[in-house]
């Protein structure tokens, strides 16, 4: 059994915002060591979308990997945990964070991807996908406005996705850091933070010019420092 605890929180990207681009869904899917894993969507915060389901099978056929979906609104036969404790990946979708935490925490999602995370399991996704697992996410789950929103807590402090993407992000994460919300972490679209046993290892990107940062409180002020990560394309 493969015991490295593993989380890839990507800001923006993979088969979701960019399909002509693999470059992150390939590096995550490395990340399990297997040559064909099994790798398991799950799209609880895009509301178990089809439309999301059938641009995951489709953008799959360009990986050698075997491909399936978690959906809560038609949930698998049988046991839920034995379903998810068969996958070598799973993938979580974006979409509404504070959807997908009810949702998990009723069925009991989170205490099963804790257990699977713990297992060796690699856990990864995309905007609620990436903020999820954290203690505090920005999110604009909640109409009218950026807020912090409370997660899971696998990984210590904060993390904001679409740093560039979306212009109100930015001002937004500092104004929260500011408030007292946790510092932490922002990436990019196309740029991911790679943790191992729960500490930060390196952040990738999909982009040659994505960048990501540390965002934190100095003299009672946020502040950030940028990182330039490391490109998964040719250079």
């Amino acid at each position: 059994m493969n015991t490295e605890r593993q989380i890839l929180a990507m800001g923006g990207g993979g088969f979701l915002m960019e399909p002509e681009n693999p470059l992150l869904d390939k590096f995550l899917f490395g990340l399990s060591h297997k040559p064909r894993p099994k790798v398991c969507f799950v799209g609880t915060a895009g509301g178990d979308s089809e439309r999301q389901n059938q641009n995951f099978y489709a953008a799959m056929k360009g990986h050698d990997v075997e491909a399936s979906h978690l959906a809560l609104y038609n949930g698998p036969i049988g046991s839920l945990k034995d379903y998810v404790f068969n996958k070598d990946v799973i993938y979580v979708g974006g979409g509404n964070t504070r959807n997908l935490l009810v949702l998990w925490k009723e069925w009991e999602l989170d205490k099963i991807l804790l257990e699977a995370y713990q297992r060796g399991i690699v856990l990864g996704g995309v905007s609620a996908g990436s903020i999820c697992w954290f203690e505090e996410g920005v999110t604009d789950s909640i109409p009218g406005t950026l807020s912090p929103l409370r997660c899971l807590g696998i990984l210590k402090g904060s993390n904001c996705p679409h740093y560039d993407g979306e212009k109100e992000r930015r001002p937004s994460y500092h104004r929260l850091v500011s408030a007292g919300m946790k510092p932490g972490i922002a990436c990019d679209d196309g740029v991911a933070a790679r943790f191992v046993n729960e500490k930060l290892v390196e952040f990738v990107s999909s982009r040659p010019n994505g960048r990501a940062y540390k965002v934190y409180l100095e003299s009672s002020k946020s502040t950030e420092s940028p990182i330039k990560p490391r490109f998964l394309g040719a250079t």
